[in-house]
């Protein structure tokens, strides 16, 4: 296959089920604050100190310092989005408001090093083979333009429906659409033997709650799965690596290029038209909305 080496129906199938599953994680966590504690505060003391050492010791594919810092970034972020949600006085502090967007720019930038790390490195490296070349510097450029095109953290609300989501308008579909191809294009590069569930499962386990569940809420969905995710992928590392259920990447120089290439487009197309809307708008990105003349975000603003 183009992108993987094969992908039978065994796994399609387990496809499926891991999207269900971080969906399901995601939809009580919304619902329940004191499952959200325990899955994202209780849960990961445990692993750190009983279990990660070994399933994520050093040499194994989940125990590079990306995995760690993965984990935990994204932990603090969702912790810290519960924050907002729960704490009124959170929700109405400048500073923290700001912490989602600040963090989830750090996020991305991680990816963006590690993108940029392989462009020198070829054969199998902690624990996945990589390929690199000249798609990683195209693709770490896009996670670059994606992080600028970050905006309106300042209008951030708390929806009035019993679930207290996080709304964040001004993170539209274009965004999500731009930072999602970056993403797998990322998880393609650089950890490719683990981009089908990793990458693509993974995207749209919050990418489909964020279009069809609760619009305006994508980051509070990215920030249940992927954390739920990364800390299965790091106590059970055999799921994605050696199980019949694993999925291996064509490693094929096309669909690295390719991938990228998209990614880059696409990031640039978003960004050609942030700076549109803050030009026409004369809207400063750091202290106001800058879609909110757009329907779809009036529509979002409107529902909460």
């Amino acid at each position: 296959m183009f992108l993987f080496e094969s992908l039978p129906w065994q796994t399609i199938l387990m496809g499926f089920v891991v999207l269900a599953g971080l969906m399901l994680f995601n939809e009580i966590a919304r619902a329940s604050k004191w499952f959200a504690l325990v899955l994202f505060l209780v849960l990961p003391i445990i692993l750190t100190f009983w279990v990660w050492p070994t399933t994520a010791a050093p040499g194994t594919s989940v125990g590079t310092w990306f995995h760690y810092a993965k984990v935990y970034s994204v932990l603090i972020i969702t912790l810290i989005i519960m924050g907002i949600r729960y704490k009124q006085s959170w929700a109405k502090n400048k500073y923290i408001i700001l912490l989602p967007a600040l963090l989830l720019a750090i996020n991305i930038l991680e990816a963006v090093i590690r993108d940029f790390q392989c462009y020198s490195l070829n054969g199998f490296v902690d624990g996945v083979v990589i390929t690199g070349g000249s798609w990683n510097i195209m693709n770490g450029i896009a996670g670059i333009l994606n992080i600028l095109a970050i905006s309106g953290w300042t209008g951030i609300i708390i929806s009035k429906s019993k679930k207290k989501d996080m709304i964040w308008a001004d993170q539209l579909w274009f965004w999500i659409i731009a930072y999602d191809i970056w993403n797998f294009a990322y998880v393609y590069n650089c950890l490719g033997d683990h981009a089908f569930y990793a990458g693509l499962i993974l995207l749209l386990s919050c990418t489909l709650p964020a279009f069809f569940i609760k619009k305006g809420a994508w980051l509070q969905h990215r920030a249940h799965t992927l954390a739920v995710w990364v800390m299965f992928a790091m106590t059970f590392p055999a799921f994605i690596d050696t199980s019949k259920y694993a999925v291996k990447a064509s490693q094929n120089t096309t669909a690295l290029f390719t991938i990228s290439a998209l990614a880059l487009i696409a990031n640039i197309a978003l960004i050609i038209f942030h700076v549109y809307k803050i030009v026409k708008s004369k809207r400063n990105p750091f202290k106001e909305e800058v879609y909110a003349d757009l329907n779809s975000f009036k529509i979002i603003k409107k529902a909460n």
